[in-house]
């Protein structure tokens, strides 16, 4: 492996770090390099002669004059009309199914999230395909004519009248759709999904290939990639749920929907015009296959003892890492124990050069710990779900209760249900250059920490955040309602302004900066170097069951809360419902899970962090520290 491969590596890991203030939840999920893609723990001697071959074939793939800035339009173009189209889609799709399919808000909020969930978990699938079978170009191509195929199929829903119901002739009176229109709906967003399973994970690491890491040329190419990359990304939230979404509300859903899809046609034909100048690095197989290896090879020896004198040489297979690698060696520990099984050398699972015999009976030392660093970042992955619980609700309930609200700025412009997420926006890009700027360098000369704060106190802040959002929400919600019962009339519309939604709004602006962006560092930082695409799959799968414990919740509340003398808390006039009550819920549900966060977070060791401490001259130097938790540092 050369420099240019570590270079590689290096950028393919940290570009999470750089989305400060993406307000969409579904994040990409990196694919990994050459060298991600060859997990040194799990490799053996007979193995690295393949790996070596592959290698030799790929270099001379390199060798050839890279696309570099040439291919950019064509990489750049798919990605950002994927995202409009999604992102603009999802900030308003709740208004469509209350305005258009007339469902009420449990059934509306019900199909948002599940779409949510899938569109959150496929990319991890999409990443495997790629990465273990057909590759990044070819992954991109079907799932971009995957994502205009749902386009296309979501235009036609509005524009043709078979395909969604009438126009409501009075409140009382409307038609919901039938069983083959909401087929139809679920075909188009089934193919979006798809397309966004491999638009995601491919688009940024297709685009780093375009640019050889070996010279200095490419090198300031791939840090111009990812600024353009997160330009264009911000570019395109604030297009969606301004322009987009006020299109769709104000003028037309065919116009609305139709012109991503026009754009999405473009980007198509800029891709596959692009394939000419396009760099093609082959699929070398997937992390998640050495995870699942070290999973079987430890139950199939459940039943061997391990040694109970703590000695391991010639017991355990463990070869040498990769000549060339950047990962860390790591060192057996007795931590998950019983996962060691999978790790000892039994008769005939070794060749005459030590290579193994099946990889699937047998695995390496540093195979087995780096699922065991996995498992010890689970229990904190697992404190996320609740937060972007609470998060969910931005997209349903919050736009249910702006469309009873009074929307305008002024006497002639009316401020789109699905706009308000910016308010969000504005809120994490106000907060986090005075935070970067100001605050975490006030904070880092007296607790000696580099980021100022740790990790996990960064996550911990974002809950508390999360759940004030919630406990702010559930106090304006009777306010609004009783304003809208006593002044709304037919239409149920409550005389006060939609701004009073802005502290919900913003202290949810707080909780993404603090806990989503410190999610992303934690998981890019603590998982193994080889495991990027690993880190930011949880991410989005923590987003997922967000989505699919939403759907959980407001099914069980909306079957269990009414009763004959009142509607249920979620029912479909918000103006008679108890929406409070459930943010009342959300919010208790933050609390426990906040205290289950303070309970494990004191006892997780990072894998490696760094202090800063002042030197003579002032200046900073940093030094490494391994025992830093949640509640301080220990020496």
């Amino acid at each position: 492996m050369d420099n240019s491969q570590e270079d590689k590596k290096r950028l393919g890991s940290s570009w999470p770090l750089a989305n400060c203030f993406s307000n969409c939840l579904a994040m990409p999920v990196s694919s990994r390099s050459k060298l991600e893609q060859s997990s040194p723990g799990s490799s053996d001697n007979h193995q690295d002669e393949e790996n070596q071959k592959d290698f030799s074939s790929s270099e001379n793939t390199r060798r050839r004059k890279p696309g570099g800035w040439k291919a950019m339009p064509f990489v750049l173009g798919n990605e950002t009309c994927e995202r409009l189209a999604n992102i603009g889609l999802l900030s308003n799709f709740n208004v469509f199914l209350l305005t258009v399919f007339h469902l009420d808000q449990v059934s509306a909020s019900n199909m948002v999230n599940i779409w949510s969930g899938a569109t959150s978990f496929l990319p991890l699938l999409g990443a495997y395909i790629s990465d273990a079978f057909v590759g990044r170009f070819v992954t991109l191509a079907f799932s971009s004519i995957s994502a205009l195929m749902g386009m296309v199929t979501l235009t036609l829903v509005p524009w043709i009248p078979n395909l969604h119901p009438p126009p409501c002739p009075t409140k009382k009176s409307c038609k919901g759709p039938t069983s083959s229109q909401m087929g139809f709906l679920a075909l188009a967003l089934g193919f979006l999904s798809l397309g966004s399973a491999g638009i995601r994970p491919c688009s940024i690491p297709f685009g780093v290939d375009q640019f050889d890491p070996n010279t200095e040329e490419g090198r300031k190419g791939i840090n111009s990639f990812f600024n353009w990359y997160y330009t264009t990304f911000t570019v395109v939230i604030i297009l969606a749920l301004t322009v987009t979404v006020y299109i769709q509300t104000n003028v037309s859903w065919v116009v609305g929907f139709g012109i991503p899809t026009l754009l999405m046609v473009v980007a198509i034909i800029l891709f596959f015009l692009g394939t000419r100048v396009y760099v093609y690095v082959k699929p070398e197989g997937s992390i998640f296959s050495g995870i699942i290896q070290g999973l079987v090879a430890a139950y199939k020896k459940r039943n061997v003892k391990l040694p109970e004198n703590g000695e391991f040489d010639g017991i355990y297979y463990d070869p040498p890492l990769m000549k060339g690698t950047i990962v860390k060696k790591l060192s057996l520990t007795h931590k998950f124990r019983f996962l060691n099984k999978a790790a000892v050398i039994q008769e005939g699972e070794l060749r005459p050069d030590g290579s193994r015999t099946n990889k699937w009976n047998l695995s390496s030392i540093q195979q087995i710990e780096e699922v065991k660093l996995i498992l010890r970042i689970m229990p904190v992955w697992a404190s996320g779900i609740i937060c972007f619980l609470a998060m969910a609700q931005q997209g349903t309930f919050t736009v249910s209760q702006a469309l009873k609200m009074d929307r305008h700025l002024g006497p002639h412009f009316e401020i789109p249900a699905g706009s308000l997420g910016v308010i969000s926006m504005i809120t994490i890009g106000i907060w986090l250059p005075i935070y970067d700027r100001v605050i975490v360098p006030s904070l880092r000369r007296v607790t000696k920490i580099e980021g100022g704060i740790t990790l996990l106190q960064r996550i911990g802040i974002g809950l508390v955040f999360s759940i004030l959002s919630m406990v702010a929400a559930g106090l304006i919600e009777p306010m609004r309602r009783a304003s809208a019962n006593k002044h709304g009339g037919s239409t149920g519309v409550a005389p006060l302004s939609v701004l009073w939604l802005s502290p919900q709004l913003i202290l949810m602006g707080f909780a993404e900066a603090f806990n989503i962006i410190g999610q992303i560092e934690f998981y890019n930082k603590e998982f193994p170097e080889n495991m990027t695409s690993l880190a930011n799959s949880l991410f989005s799968i923590t987003a997922a069951g967000a989505n699919y414990l939403s759907v959980f919740l407001v099914n069980v509340i909306h079957h269990t809360t009414g009763t004959k003398d009142h509607p249920d808390w979620l029912t479909k006039d918000i103006n008679q419902g108890r929406v409070e009550y459930f943010y009342f819920l959300i919010a208790g549900l933050g609390v426990l899970n906040f205290g289950y966060f303070l309970y494990v977070a004191p006892g997780y060791k990072y894998k490696s962090r760094v202090r800063v401490d002042e030197d003579v001259d002032g200046d900073h130097e940093m030094k490494p520290d391994f025992s830093i938790e949640l509640n301080g540092l220990k020496p």
